[in-house]
């Protein structure tokens, strides 16, 4: 994964009008910064990446992940991970069933260690059978960032994932998820409308629109 994320010649075209051109690289526990107007293309850069960009876009350009290209690949073969503004937490499972949604493999007792082991990271230990509507917006940002990491991503992409928060769980939540990118060497690229996010990232920024 040393290569982390290569954006080769990335060109996305609407109705036969050019919406954006990019070329970047992020390196390992690296954070890009996207900015720009509403209707930029900021969210159909990050709907290409995963691999969901509707038909109705016209899209080239190559999508390199550890040296891979994962451009064609279907979503769930590309290993990367996105946070969103919304936690996005099913209401219907625990906590601990919400970190346990992506696991594969392993024995019951294994992957409830993983469960409680992730908990802990993050300082929500004894959490598990916690229902999610009992959490503050920071417990819930911090649950959606376990359950992604959970699933062993390569690259994380984080669309206003801290913008629904107040100051200071957002201070903290945002070091929070940079921090782990970093011990992970997750290549990491974040859309934002915030000033204060792109200062905090501190790595490169592209402007759209």
């Amino acid at each position: 994964m040393a290569d982390g994320l290569r954006l080769d010649g990335i060109a996305i075209d609407l109705a036969g009008e050019p919406l954006l051109r990019i070329d970047a690289e992020v390196g390992p526990g690296e954070v890009l910064t996207v900015m720009g107007r509403s209707g930029a293309g900021k969210s159909t850069l990050l709907a290409y990446l995963t691999g969901t960009l509707a038909p109705t876009f016209e899209a080239r350009g190559r999508i390199l992940l550890g040296g891979r290209d994962i451009t064609c690949l279907s979503p769930d073969r590309r290993r990367i991970g996105i946070l969103f503004q919304d936690a996005l937490l099913f209401p219907h499972l625990s906590v601990g069933g919400n970190l346990g949604f992506g696991l594969r493999g392993g024995s019951r007792r294994t992957r409830r260690d993983r469960i409680d082991a992730a908990l802990a990271e993050v300082g929500l230990e004894g959490f598990a059978e916690r229902d999610p509507a009992t959490l503050s917006g920071g417990q819930r940002a911090r649950v959606a960032l376990q359950r992604m990491l959970l699933s062993d991503p390569h690259a994380l992409l984080l669309d206003e994932a801290f913008s629904g928060l107040d100051t200071d769980r957002r201070d903290r939540t945002r070091t929070m998820v940079f921090e782990t990118a970093r011990r992970r060497a997750l290549p990491v690229i974040m859309v934002t409308h915030d000033e204060a996010d792109a200062k905090a990232a501190g790595g490169a920024r592209i402007q759209l629109g």
